[in-house]
């Protein structure tokens, strides 16, 4: 029996702890780094050769929504495609535990509006083997994985699984429910969740429920949401992510909580949604502050400048309008109707004239004029493919918004638009990537599925922000891809490369890594679709120890853990 299962040959490592970068050979035996120098080949069942690679630590991408897709997608992909080895579940205040059964339906509703994941694939793919939230954590441990999940607590179902989702909606909790819902935190908290996490927008929120009211934490009492800090500070253990508000609360939170926050977050412009953000100048200043006064406040930074490609049968993303709220909530027939109604559009057209206040910065932080006709279905209407609106509303003599209505009806609600994805200015990206308390990510994995392809986001940073504009080195990039945001998020034994630790690991060939064209995948539950994008370059992802990726084809292997507190114990493997 060699002595260990593997060892990666001659690659260049980057150890994720900026550390400068060195050659050598990684030895990986029961899932763990074992040993870091000259390994012969001889010693290993397998080797890989390594020559000519970057070999670094698996991405940890804290703000994704795979808690439905893992049921169906044991790599959590677009995720998995991209280097990430680890993801946090639950952001946002979302997520599907605890929830009793006749309220499943109602819970699924909620995420196909607020997180726009197909109903149906939801309805098929999961198993719903659970009530509380510990039986959900179970029901992910057994789970087949090729990833890492840790997952927060999300307030939405526990709120509503206390009080009831009316009354969650309508006023604070009674000395009564606000015991209770604080007992099951502690309750999750000791079977493994991460901590709590909670969208405060307000009515700013564009992602609404199902009948396009807030959802419950938006309208949440500050003192419901200050006794959840307690439990965490009773418990010394977890972090929190918050969504919508402002840094000033966020560090309100950790003060009380006395547990890191991750603030949802600092961008060039408009968060992963298109909701303008606070300068992000004015965010750095304030992060320094925060930290500077002893409370820990991280923020996940915008880093890809993504776009949206989409169509008016499944858009959820101008919910912040009641105007378009109107017209985009119900059964696709119910859509159409509003379209056509003359006092719908004029509502829309009113908003527009204003100066599109409410959707300027969501369609592609130029407006709706500037939206393109990527592709229709009827082709009788392939003259429309290629132009913008306002080419279209110029050439027919229309107001642009009953251009892109018109076009859509025409098309049955299926012609496919598409926003400008925004051009960055690499001197303020390098100073916002490149700030104490920036962890890049957000992309929103297993969320707006037909929408965006956010989680190839590893490699727009390393490809755009790191090789070809050189806003840091490599060594700095791993960190902050991979060290930093498990330090932030509580991870207690993995996002780097040194001995005893799990051999979690991407090798990758860093002149020629890129990204491929999105393109759709037929492959979700219930023959529904969605928007993919892949990445060439990627030689080898370990996750645990066993490849799960070699040159972008999938290994069937599914060594993933799920991370209760941030740590899992690597199975060994048969000595078969």
């Amino acid at each position: 029996m060699a002595e260990l299962d593997t060892v990666i040959k001659g690659g260049t490592i980057v150890d994720g702890l900026r550390t400068p970068r060195y050659t050598a050979d990684v030895g990986i035996k029961d899932g763990r780094i074992a040993y870091i120098g000259s390994i012969p080949s001889s010693t290993a069942e397998r080797a890989l050769d390594a020559s000519g690679l970057i070999v670094a630590p698996g991405f940890v991408d804290l703000h994704t929504h795979y808690d439905a897709q893992v049921f169906w997608d044991p790599y959590c992909t677009i995720s998995g495609w991209h280097g990430v080895t680890s993801v946090v579940i639950g952001n946002c205040g979302f997520g599907f535990a605890p929830v009793k059964p006749r309220d499943r339906d109602r819970n699924m509703l909620t995420m196909a509006r607020n997180e726009a994941i197909p109903l149906e694939s939801m309805q098929v793919g999961m198993p719903w083997d659970w009530e509380t939230y510990p039986e959900f954590l179970d029901s992910l441990d057994r789970t087949p994985k090729g990833i890492n999940l840790l997952s927060y607590v999300g307030l939405n179902p526990l709120m509503m699984y206390v009080m009831g989702l009316e009354a969650a909606k309508s006023r604070p909790a009674t000395a009564a429910e606000r015991a209770e819902m604080c007992r099951l935190l502690e309750e999750a908290l000791n079977a493994g969740g991460c901590g709590f996490s909670a969208q405060l927008a307000g009515e700013a929120s564009n992602q609404r429920d199902i009948d396009g009211t807030l959802m419950i934490t938006n309208l949440m009492s500050r003192g419901d949401l200050y006794a959840f800090c307690e439990v965490l500070r009773k418990c010394r253990r977890g972090f929190i992510q918050l969504a919508g508000t402002g840094v000033e609360e966020c560090e309100k939170v950790a003060e009380l909580s006395g547990r890191p926050v991750i603030y949802n977050t600092l961008s060039l412009g408009t968060d992963q949604h298109g909701t303008p953000m606070l300068r992000y100048r004015d965010g750095i200043k304030q992060l320094d502050e925060a930290n500077r006064r002893g409370h820990r406040v991280f923020a996940q930074a915008v880093t890809a400048p993504g776009g949206f490609e989409f169509t008016l049968r499944d858009w959820n993303l101008f919910d912040q309008s009641p105007a378009w709220r109107a017209v985009t909530l119900g059964t696709p027939q119910e859509k159409a109707a509003e379209m056509r109604d003359a006092s719908r559009r004029q509502a829309l057209k009113d908003e527009y004239d204003a100066g599109e206040k409410l959707t300027r910065g969501v369609t592609g932080f130029r407006g709706i004029a500037s939206i393109t006709v990527e592709g229709v279905v009827n082709p009788e209407l392939a003259r429309y493919e290629g132009l913008t609106i306002a080419e279209i509303a110029a050439q027919e003599g229309k107001h642009p918004i009953d251009a892109m209505l018109d076009l859509a009806l025409a098309d049955g609600l299926d012609a496919t638009f598409v926003t400008t994805p925004r051009s960055y200015d690499m001197g303020a990206m390098k100073e916002m990537a490149t700030s104490p308390f920036a962890l890049p990510g957000i992309s929103d994995g297993g969320a707006h599925t037909k929408f965006i392809t956010f989680g190839s986001y590893p490699t727009e940073f390393l490809t755009e922000l790191v090789r070809d504009h050189e806003l840091m080195s490599l060594e700095e990039a791993h960190w902050r891809l991979s060290s930093y945001p498990a330090l932030a998020a509580g991870f207690t034994d993995r996002g780097w490369i040194r001995e005893g630790a799990p051999a979690d690991i991407v090798a990758y060939d860093y002149a020629n890594l890129k990204l491929l064209e999105p393109e759709k995948a037929y492959d979700v539950p219930a023959d529904q679709w969605r928007r993919v994008r892949r990445a060439d370059g990627y030689r080898w992802i370990l996750v645990n120890g066993e490849v799960t990726f070699e040159d972008g084809a999938c290994t069937g292997a599914v060594p993933g853990q799920l991370l209760r507190h941030g740590r899992a114990a690597v199975r060994e493997r048969s000595a078969s």
